[in-house]
């Protein structure tokens, strides 16, 4: 029989795309709750209805294919973002309202946003974001429940006002091919200004399949958002928990307090976050801390926790999975999956395994550590250093309008991680060091260069360098090694106010150290013997 003889048609045949999960969602079980944020409750037929209402009001204002930008917080409408926007024919961009104004503006011209919704907890911000770009988006205002501050000297629609001009015959895009994009997440990279990763709706169905496989997770899961949506999507987990047709419980901001509140007011089974969101639980104040009703699965990436930490949490009622990954692999792509032989350990060699990354996602075609220098694969024995490497169907569709960066990433066939590691006899990887020198900060990816490139604008300063200082709060935080002028005096306290003025505030440095700095004979800085000062602590 020859191949070509059998054909793709609509009935053996559809792209895949994570619009089909909500429309599930609200045909099968369309009177459970999908979202409860504070005092507001939703339906799956009623989130269904309003991202269909968004889709159609962005179709009268936009054309398809155009980049609708939110800054928001975990709330019901950046959820339904996730849906309504390419529900529209349109692509996502959730930015980061942790960046200052200067950065967003160039992710606004960059990735050319044309209707940009604001949260009134971030106006000040994203209105400043907004006047300096070159695009000058239209902004629309999303109210929360709470009382914030903004400038309300120019008006703006709301989100519930814009709501209202959809069309009731409207008829909501699903993409012709799979491999149409559907948002855009923004990493930050060596250099200061951050990279475009543009997802697919394949590689979000897909991974979103992943999560509920990898996790177990059931049907109907009661899921807490302590993962901001603007990281990778939120990993996918927005599309996941419409696949489950679970509960969505909205929290906006994060600490071991309103953790525990709402894990006991909503009967909360899941969560995820970085290793600071460990933190935070671990360290709630007794007075707050509630009996659960059952063990609780947390999920966690980001810089690899400390053993100790992983051995903590457990303590506290929580079943932790530790997942790897990276925004150009739609977040979690490599988890420790556990094997039933290590039910029997003691905890704390229980946790040393839990810090291992672990192995590819069913969804991931594979992944393998290579030597940086030969590219060969290297021992599988736990200590020989290399480059991971993945590929597959969770992996980006590429840079936005960086070309050079995305044949450099994807080089003989691998998506080259930039993060080092080794690999064990079982085939489970464990990371030991970024070769670019990222600090991952409470989940966010900070560039040692340009903090590097903002101390050096201080006058008096003849060399630079910082790296990550581990943390048992935020996972790393950043430390900056000044090398000074002699006879120019520089204290810690300018370095942190001129930082504060020209960086986001989670970039700043949490700690200064002035001192001569370990260079080669060529003059190149030795960051590894400064990161030894803290191995040896």
């Amino acid at each position: 029989m020859q191949q070509n003889e059998l054909k793709k048609n609509n009935a053996n045949y559809a792209p895949l795309t994570p619009i089909v999960f909500l429309e599930k969602a609200a045909k099968v079980f369309p009177n459970r709750y999908s979202i409860i944020h504070e005092n507001k409750y939703f339906t799956w037929e009623q989130t269904f209805l309003r991202c269909i209402q968004l889709a159609s009001s962005l179709s009268q204002k936009l054309t398809k294919g155009n980049v609708v930008g939110f800054i928001a917080s975990n709330t019901p409408e950046l959820y339904e973002a996730h849906f309504g926007v390419p529900m529209a024919g349109m692509i996502l961009n959730a930015i980061n309202y942790r960046l200052d104004a200067k950065t967003i503006a160039y992710i606004i011209d960059h990735s050319n946003i044309k209707l940009l919704f604001i949260d009134t907890e971030f106006f000040k911000l994203g209105k400043e974001a907004v006047n300096l770009s070159k695009e000058k988006p239209d902004i629309i205002i999303v109210k929360d429940e709470q009382t914030f501050t903004f400038d309300t000297s120019y008006f703006h629609m709301d989100y519930e006002q814009f709501l209202e001009s959809y069309d009731l015959d409207f008829n909501y895009y699903k993409p012709l091919d799979e491999w149409e994009s559907l948002s855009i997440n923004y990493t930050s990279g060596t250099t200061g200004n951050p990279k475009g990763v543009v997802y697919h709706h394949r590689g979000a169905y897909l991974n979103a399949m992943g999560n509920s496989l990898e996790w177990d997770m059931k049907m109907h899961p009661t899921y807490l958002w302590t993962l901001p949506m603007f990281h990778c999507n939120g990993w996918c987990f927005p599309w996941t928990i419409a696949m489950r047709a679970g509960t969505n419980i909205c929290l906006r901001k994060i600490t071991g307090e309103n953790i525990y509140d709402k894990i006991f007011s909503h009967e909360v089974e899941y969560l995820c976050g970085a290793p600071t969101v460990l933190s935070f639980i671990i360290n709630t104040d007794s007075k707050h801390v509630k009996k659960l009703n059952g063990r609780v699965k947390l999920m966690t990436a980001a810089a690899p926790p400390p053993a100790k930490i992983l051995e903590q949490i457990e303590k506290c009622g929580f079943d932790v999975t530790h997942v790897y990954g990276l925004t150009e692999v739609y977040g979690p792509a490599v988890i420790c999956k556990w094997k039933d032989e290590w039910d029997n350990l003691e905890s704390s060699e229980k946790a040393n395994l839990k810090s291992r990354q672990g192995v590819s996602y069913l969804v991931q075609e594979d992944l393998k550590v290579v030597n940086s220098e030969t590219r060969k694969e290297v021992q599988h024995d736990g200590n020989e250093l290399g480059e991971v490497l993945l590929r597959g169907n969770i992996t980006m569709k590429g840079y936005l309008k960086d070309e050079d960066a995305t044949i450099k990433a994807f080089k003989d066939g691998w998506f080259k991680t930039g993060d080092l590691g080794v690999i064990f006899e079982d085939g489970y990887i464990q990371l030991k060091d970024r070769a670019k020198d990222i600090i991952i900060s409470g989940g966010e990816n900070i560039s040692s260069i340009e903090i590097e490139n903002c101390i050096f604008k201080i006058e008096g300063v003849i060399a630079c360098a910082v790296i990550a200082k581990p943390d048992e709060k935020w996972g790393e935080t950043p430390c900056a090694f000044i090398e000074k002028k002699e006879g120019v005096s520089i204290t810690k306290e300018e370095v942190l106010k001129f930082c504060k003025e020209n960086l986001a505030s989670f970039k700043v440095p949490k700690e200064v150290i002035f001192s001569e700095l370990p260079k080669t004979s060529t003059g190149k800085i030795q960051k590894a013997e400064l990161r030894k000062l803290f191995s040896n602590r």
